[in-house]
């Protein structure tokens, strides 16, 4: 009877000790309390992966404990992806009420920045600005050289981004008067659409300002007004958009600190600006989904 007690005395002590461990400080792959450690996972708007990988970069620099993946895709993908609760955080280069299928009131949208978007040609095509007219004209198919437009003898070659593509839906709504690009080249990724326009020519397509980095692609400016920050800060230069983060619900933990991070002072003054994003505070006008503008 002794042994058997010493026995239920030793199986007690072990199994105080597993409960201790499970509860102890020693497992540093879980979420803490102050959202600085766990695993995120965001995807959506190829525009905004720049900023939001660049944003990512420094937060886990500074919070070792935090591993955040960054992916594009596009806008559809990361609004379906977070509607769906597979990711975390959905970007988008437009507002939720805008694509079919998604539940916008079961979304909480984060303003983190502005992004203008510019046509973008191969800088041997012989222009440099357009009217709105000729540009709706030269993505819809109706002028199909180069040199009717003042440019070169050089055919057209169209680069468009997929339906799902925020960049794409922005461009056209803002930038062609919601006119229908003609068939062309598509490319899921802006960077592709980049090394494109590049390399072949007669190539035009549209990129965030963010991708202006070199002189291997040319911004049109529209009707005279150069694809500037300044211009869209002032309403000028018609095509811009929010640069939306999504949760689903509220955002919680580690979510919500990243959130937090990029929309402090020291992102939206140094780091956004360093990748080509508009601050929201220095916007002089504001859109809505329906792209109504008003003045601030």
């Amino acid at each position: 009877m002794k042994s058997i007690k010493q026995l239920g005395y030793v199986l007690m002590v072990l199994a105080l000790m597993v409960i201790a461990t499970g509860c102890g400080g020693g497992n540093n792959n879980t979420d803490s309390d102050d959202g600085t450690s766990g695993s995120l996972v965001v995807s959506g708007s190829s525009a905004m992966q720049p900023l939001i990988a660049a944003a990512a970069e420094e937060f886990m620099a500074e919070n070792p404990n935090a591993d955040i993946q960054v992916n594009a895709g596009g806008s559809g993908t990361g609004l379906s992806q977070v509607s769906e609760g597979s990711v975390d955080i959905g970007n988008s280069d437009v507002y939720a009420e805008e694509k079919e299928g998604i539940d916008a009131a079961k979304l909480v949208d984060h303003k983190v920045a502005v992004v203008g978007i510019a046509a973008a040609v191969n800088p041997n095509v012989g222009i440099t600005d357009i009217s709105k007219e000729d540009l709706i004209k030269v993505f819809t198919g109706k002028i199909t050289n180069w040199k009717d437009v003042g440019g070169k003898d050089q055919k057209i070659v169209l680069v468009n981004r997929p339906d799902s593509s925020g960049t794409r839906a922005v461009f056209n709504k803002f930038g062609l008067d919601g006119g229908t690009p003609a068939e062309g080249i598509t490319e899921d990724s802006s960077n592709t659409v980049k090394k494109i326009l590049k390399e072949t020519e007669g190539a035009v397509g549209y990129l965030a300002f963010s991708y202006f980095t070199d002189d291997s692609v040319k911004a049109l400016s529209v009707d005279g007004v150069e694809a500037k920050e300044e211009n869209v800060q002032a309403g000028k230069f018609p095509i811009w958009a929010y640069q939306h983060s999504y949760t689903k619900g509220e955002a919680t933990g580690l979510g919500k600190s990243f959130l937090d991070y990029v929309m402090s002072d020291d992102i939206q003054s140094t780091l956004l600006k360093e990748q080509g994003y508009l601050p929201v505070t220095e916007m002089k006008v504001e859109r809505d989904a329906e792209g109504n503008l008003k003045n601030l």
